[in-house]
């Protein structure tokens, strides 16, 4: 139980009680749907950014040089790192360690990794899950890192406000792979690296795959900021690139669009979620268990067992409205 004591800390910042609630969404438990209903009328204010590319892009380092931006603005910032080798939990690189200890003891600054521990199963539901905590605690921006590989991470990046895809100039061989996914999802692209030999031909890959897209006048033109983060080259550039996506989200009402169609498929993936743990107590549990083989022998097609524990679901269901 969720009591008052604990969300008066939680509404005042305290670090230790957010860092404790974003457990109970990771979690799943009682204490996280009981949570997330008491804090869902304090969510909504929060700016969420994604910040998404393929591993060794300079992602950490983007988001690290935002987020000083950002406090720089006096902004307070969540950031979610969805990554098992996230240098926000002090990975193996030096480096990677001082980033993390550079904003990590910023009062104004949360830092939460959230593992894959080799499993997407339900990371995408508990990462938005997370961002809803960090919202509800008072933080203005809430940044989503994540590696755009799985289709888990693209969800997050999707559920962003606006989603930065960070590229450097050796993905230009491999930007035509990434067309269907991750290059789909970006309102701003960020050619990191743009030092490096090949960099003009990347941005040039970009913009015509960008000119393959349809358009109309009422259509955000993703732009290509080129940027060298290590250096601080660039992260003005698109800071103001971002500002320019939100105010023109804003002023055409997609952002609330785009909002309400998360919200759907936010709400379908929770009843799924719900259903999907009803329907799976331990006697059809067995029942499957049980049954596979004639599967496997072909006795039965798999679509007759899927309809046998449905029905049975479904008779439950009835029993109960009695």
């Amino acid at each position: 139980m969720i009591e008052q004591s604990f969300l008066d800390k939680f509404f005042a910042k305290d670090k230790r009680i957010i860092s404790r609630a974003i457990s109970y969404v990771e979690s799943e438990g009682n204490n996280s749907t009981e949570l997330l209903k008491k804090i869902y009328s304090k969510t909504g204010k929060a700016f969420r950014l994604g910040i998404t590319g393929p591993p060794g892009a300079g992602k950490s380092t983007i988001t690290n040089e935002l987020t000083k931006i950002y406090r720089a603005q006096n902004k307070t910032v969540g950031i979610i790192a969805v990554d098992p080798t996230s240098p926000f939990t002090g990975g193996a690189v030096l480096g990677d360690r001082i980033r993390m200890n550079d904003i990590g003891k910023d009062e104004g600054v949360f830092i939460r990794s959230m593992a894959t521990r080799g499993s997407l199963g339900g990371l995408s539901k508990k990462a938005i899950d997370a961002a809803d905590v960090l919202d509800a605690a008072g933080y203005d921006v809430v940044i989503f890192e994540t590696v755009g590989v799985g289709q888990s991470e693209l969800d997050i990046a999707r559920a962003a406000d606006s989603t930065v895809v960070v590229l450097v100039p050796e993905s230009g061989d491999s930007i035509q792979a990434m067309k269907a996914g991750l290059m789909e999802i970006a309102d701003i692209f960020a050619l990191n690296k743009c030092d490096r030999p090949g960099s003009q031909q990347a941005k040039t890959a970009i913009q015509t795959i960008l000119a393959l897209k349809p358009r109309d006048e009422t259509t955000w033109a993703p732009k290509i900021i080129e940027t060298i983060a290590a250096e601080k080259k660039g992260l003005n550039e698109l800071t103001d690139e971002i500002e320019n996506h939100v105010k023109y989200s804003q002023k055409n009402n997609f952002l609330l669009k785009k909002r309400e169609e998360n919200s759907k498929i936010r709400i379908k993936d929770i009843i799924r979620s719900v259903i999907s743990r009803e329907l799976w107590n331990d006697e059809r549990v067995e029942a499957l268990n049980s049954a596979v083989e004639e599967v496997v022998k072909r006795e039965i097609s798999p679509y007759d067992l899927a309809d046998k524990i449905v029905n049975d679901y479904k008779l439950h269901l009835t029993e109960n409205e009695k």
